[in-house]
């Protein structure tokens, strides 16, 4: 039986996978049904993480592979699930877009115009950049797996790289936020105002901040591993008591909605970092609400996001090596780059 003719929702989908009644389904070839319970139509589960995974255990990655499509396939089913949730989510994304543009090309034959006119097409210009380093990386992988002897554009390809973001977070900006009242003596103005201050003390990116817990604050400081190095050097921080910091800390678990081992967490006291997911949708719209109040009262004037905070204190910090070892930048190019949002001052040259 010949594959069905695939509609929008299946594209960038692999081969003989369909989407149908809310589910993804593998149209078996009827030369393999034996080994795939006799079925013709597969279910491999309810969404992309969970077909993947149910591919996996039934097939082994394809010996020969001569087409991009092909490439994607086995990135998806062997590199993507080692990432982390979110970026297992995007990877998957990003691999729809790019499987109906370069899918049908042979490996051999891609080349550095095939890149810049994908993206010179394309209107969401970031997103587009994005697949493009997915699409890079599983050629990296190419290379690693011995099917082609170099990648065909990497250090050939140049994109205008993103502007940074420069909004700087005001002292006076900060001060207000924190001074914002709160009718109840628990619950979501006083947490963000908590997360505020101990997000400023130690520059902690959102999902390690709210993944700590009170078994993190030990005898000598807050003891995090944060999750960008954990499967890298699983280098472990500790950010040393100071006055403010234990301040900051009380106050975090003092208006918690329930008692939990989590600083913050919803009122059920389940962290607000789902790890299955990646995501901080329950802080996240915490986050925007009390923005709106800030914006509504006319507290602030304009709005910032969680992670200028972090730019805040990169900003802020003495030196590009001190905003560095705060931001735990592996090196200070990005550090400089994105984080370093204050202006240069510059003492005029002597006589």
């Amino acid at each position: 039986m010949a594959p069905p003719k695939r509609k929008p929702e299946n594209r960038g989908l692999p081969a003989r996978w369909v989407c149908k009644h809310g589910a993804y389904y593998y149209l078996v070839p009827v030369s393999q049904r034996a080994a795939w319970d006799g079925k013709a139509w597969f279910r491999l589960g309810t969404t992309l993480p969970e077909a993947y995974a149910a591919w996996a255990d039934r097939v082994a990655a394809p010996e020969r592979i001569t087409t991009i499509a092909a490439l994607l396939d086995r990135y998806a089913l062997e590199v993507v699930p080692t990432k982390a949730p979110k970026s297992q989510t995007e990877n998957r994304r990003h691999i729809a877009n790019l499987r109906p543009v370069f899918g049908g090309m042979a490996l051999a034959d891609l080349e550095p115009q095939h890149v810049y006119q994908y993206v010179d097409k394309r209107t969401a210009k970031v997103a587009a950049h994005r697949e493009i380093e997915t699409l890079s990386h599983a050629f990296t992988k190419a290379v690693q797996w011995g099917l082609m002897r170099a990648h065909p554009f990497k250090g050939e390809v140049r994109l205008e790289s993103e502007a940074p973001r420069e909004r700087y977070v005001e002292d006076a900006e900060i001060e207000a936020a924190l001074k914002l009242p709160a009718s109840r003596k628990k619950g979501s103005v006083l947490m963000v105002q908590a997360y505020l201050r101990l997000k400023l003390l130690t520059g902690l990116r959102k999902g390690d901040l709210l993944r700590l817990t009170v078994a993190n604050c030990q005898e000598d400081g807050i003891h995090v591993t944060p999750a960008k190095t954990r499967k890298s050097t699983g280098k472990r921080l500790i950010y040393e008591w100071t006055p403010e910091l234990r301040q900051a800390v009380d106050a975090a678990k003092d208006v918690r909605p329930a008692l939990s081992p989590f600083l913050f967490c919803n009122q059920r006291g389940e962290p607000l970092f789902e790890e299955a997911k990646g995501t901080t949708k329950g802080f996240d719209d915490i986050w925007q609400r009390f923005m709106a109040r800030l914006i509504d009262e006319k507290v602030i004037a304009e709005r910032f996001t969680e992670h200028d905070l972090r730019a805040k204190v990169g900003s802020d910090a003495e030196s590009l090596e001190r905003a560095r070892q705060l931001l735990a930048h592996a090196s200070d190019s990005t550090t400089q780059r994105i984080y370093r949002r204050k202006p240069e001052r510059i003492k005029p040259a002597g006589n």
